[in-house]
């Protein structure tokens, strides 16, 4: 075997630029705009992958894409953020026009680190199990609604719509842990911020990658619908952060020792030079909002369906809760934190159903990704499960075997490798702030729905396995649950 040369002896890299790179043929002027399907985007992109490799070409009208399914060559990209690379033009020109503040997702530069220390501030461990009982309280109420929906009917029990019940719970557990504030949508069948923040992310979307504006020359049902919700959830948000600074007045020891996310972000945004303004505060209330409600509820309806679908998982992972939890009324934070099996079963979800299969980002100066040249304003697509799912990569990839994820003393080799290669939180300085958070409501729905129930259906429209759409977020669509309250056997 040659070895390898000296730095300096070796001969000279040759990059490709973005004509050399292969992909799929598009028209005139238009390139391949009018190829994608938007619901369909991160399916036609990994398919796309398979046909031209793991590094690939798009021409979206006057824009030019490469898209990278080689997780080491995504991970680099997501490395050099928020210097080299952020969320594309496009979607911040598309946010800025509904009226959206801007928040940490969106933010870039100093404004993005200034903003991130205060996020990350809010969702330090500690004080997100500081929170904890807030987390119990919708747990409960969560509990409550399902326990009416077994009850309905004697025997099969009236069919839960999944994502909608953990939309609520989401929405409820920011708002009551992350802005100390009373939002309760799962014991209301009234008109609920959740209603309202279910229309923005897909509308996102369909604008983002609209070949033509139409809504800024003649407005659809749909716009104005659209408008109506975002003046209802801005005037939430903005209610969320009056009270919150109402409650530091009132109570001043609040600042040294804040009682929710929301408080310590204030807290930390009014210290001497911060930067941070009550509208980038907003921004980040919104982003809570939609980024906890939407991604989170979808990973966790992903999870029941996979479950449901593998039933020696479902009663391991039934097993486990019932040791753990007991006849508990509401599991404990240090019941939660032994769910190890079930917090597999979250990670095996999101391997194989990542509510965020596509990272598209924005270059801020040329730079190199693997071989290819990357100039300053190219868009970059990120394509997340590639290898995740490739037997090149992890062992039986299309299984799902909570079981990888975990080893005799504790979470293996293989999962850490496994998570590295999935990256279900993002990677680099931008991974998501709130992952600590997510996969606690993870489990604790878990614990809620294992503990006090069986399921007796988890099914889609046509009986097959859910159909993924994209909007904004990966959202399995149609699933209706039934239940059965357990009878607890006696000791």
């Amino acid at each position: 075997m040659q070895a390898d040369l000296p730095r300096s002896a070796q001969p000279p890299r040759t990059l490709r630029r973005f004509e050399d790179l292969p992909g799929p043929r598009g028209l005139p002027v238009v390139g391949n705009l009018l190829q994608i399907k938007p619901a369909r985007l991160h399916l036609q992109l990994e398919q796309w992958c398979r046909d031209y490799g793991p590094v690939f070409k798009l021409q979206l009208g006057p824009r030019q894409a490469v898209v990278f399914g080689d997780h080491a060559l995504v991970q680099g990209m997501l490395r050099d953020r928020p210097d080299g690379f952020r969320r594309t033009a496009r979607l911040q020109e598309i946010a800025q026009e509904m009226g959206l503040p801007t928040g940490v997702f969106s933010a870039t530069g100093d404004d993005w680190r200034r903003q991130r220390r205060m996020v990350m501030h809010g969702f330090d461990p500690t004080h997100v199990r500081r929170y904890f009982p807030s987390l119990q309280v919708v747990a409960q109420r969560l509990a409550r609604r399902w326990q009416r929906a077994a009850q309905t009917s004697q025997h099969a029990g009236q069919a839960i719509d999944l994502q909608a019940d953990l939309m609520r719970y989401t929405v409820d557990t920011i708002a009551g842990l992350a802005f100390g504030a009373e939002v309760n949508t799962l014991e209301s069948d009234h008109d609920v911020i959740q209603q309202h923040l279910d229309k923005i992310f897909p509308a996102i979307s369909r604008r983002v990658l609209a070949p033509l504006p139409l809504w800024r020359w003649v407005k659809s049902a749909a716009d104005r619908e659209l408008e109506r919700s975002l003046v209802e959830v801005n005037t939430a948000v903005n209610g969320f952060i009056a009270q919150a600074r109402a409650r530091l007045q009132a109570e001043p020891d609040r600042r040294a020792q804040p009682h929710n996310l929301l408080e310590a972000m204030i807290t930390a945004a009014d210290e001497p030079d911060s930067g941070i303004t009550d509208r980038q505060v907003a921004g980040n209330v919104l982003t809570m909002l939609l980024a906890g409600e939407d991604t989170t509820a979808n990973t966790i309806a992903w999870m029941i369906h996979l479950l449901w679908r593998h039933p020696l998982a479902l009663a391991r992972a039934t097993e486990e809760v019932r040791r753990v939890c007991g006849a508990e009324t509401v599991p404990t934070l240090a019941m939660i934190e032994q769910l190890d099996y079930v917090e597999a079963c979250a990670h095996e979800t999101m391997r194989l159903k990542p509510v965020a299969p596509l990272m598209p980002q924005q270059a801020l100066r040329d730079a190199t990704v693997g071989d290819v040249q990357i100039t300053e304003g190219m868009i970059v697509f990120g394509l997340m499960r590639v290898d995740a799912v490739s037997d090149a990569h992890v062992p039986n990839a299309a299984r799902f075997d909570p079981e990888r994820w975990l080893g005799a003393g504790g979470p293996s080799q293989a999962a850490s490798s496994a998570k590295r290669i999935a990256m279900p939180f993002g990677a680099g300085p931008r991974i998501c702030p709130g992952r600590y958070l997510a996969l606690l409501e993870m489990k604790m729905a878990m614990a809620t729905l294992l503990q006090h129930f069986d399921i007796t259906e988890v099914s889609t429209p046509d009986g097959q396995p859910a159909v993924e759409h994209l909007s904004f977020t990966m959202t399995p669509l149609g699933l209706a649950m039934r239940l059965r309250e357990r009878v607890a056997v006696a000791a």
